[in-house]
């Protein structure tokens, strides 16, 4: 299994002009641990929306690369999204799931990734162009590869252990993170 914090810090060094919006929780708390950037789009309470937030940025600038990173409960709760970035095809995004079987904010309950359901499977059936699993930090450069040059969509099923880390709080005013990230997006 990956150390979240690791694995996440691999994925964005030398992230140049990458597009990252975080899911709520845990990993809002990973990317900011990895160092807050303005192209940070932090999520504060959106459980199931992020890999849609994403798919509408991916969708809007052709131009960038964007990168979801929810977690499992996030993307299981959001499952439907596949479908839809399927049928859309952005050959700009991709999907890092963090997924240690467990919903982290309420708890540590497992999630249904911990009884079999496959992420993998369901992109590969939503014709992503690229899905696979992943548990060595030898293959986050791998995964960062995919994330800068190859055609998507790509989903990245992280397998992370299921631990409880220390929050890294960044900022938290969603009225200041838009405006940030707007800022950050047309001077890029």
């Amino acid at each position: 299994m990956l150390d979240r914090r690791e694995f996440v810090k691999h994925l964005l060094r030398d992230r140049g002009d990458l597009l990252v919006i975080p899911g709520l929780g845990s990993a809002t708390y990973d990317v900011a641990a990895a160092g807050d950037h303005p192209l940070n789009f932090y999520l504060w309470g959106a459980m199931g929306g992020t890999a849609m937030i994403a798919l509408g940025l991916a969708l809007a600038r052709p131009d960038r690369r964007v990168v979801a990173i929810p977690g499992d409960g996030d993307m299981l709760m959001g499952i439907g999204s596949l479908a839809t970035i399927g049928v859309k095809q952005p050959a700009n995004l991709a999907i890092v799931v963090l997924d240690n079987a467990r919903y982290g904010e309420t708890g540590m309950q497992e999630s249904a990734t911990a009884q079999g359901i496959d992420l993998v499977a369901v992109a590969l059936a939503c014709r992503f162009a690229h899905a696979r699993a992943i548990s060595r930090i030898e293959e986050a450069a791998d995964v960062r590869a995919l994330l800068h040059d190859a055609k998507g969509p790509i989903l990245i099923d992280a397998r992370i252990a299921a631990e409880d880390t220390p929050r890294v709080l960044p900022l938290r005013d969603g009225h200041a993170i838009k405006h940030r990230f707007i800022a950050a997006l047309n001077t890029a």
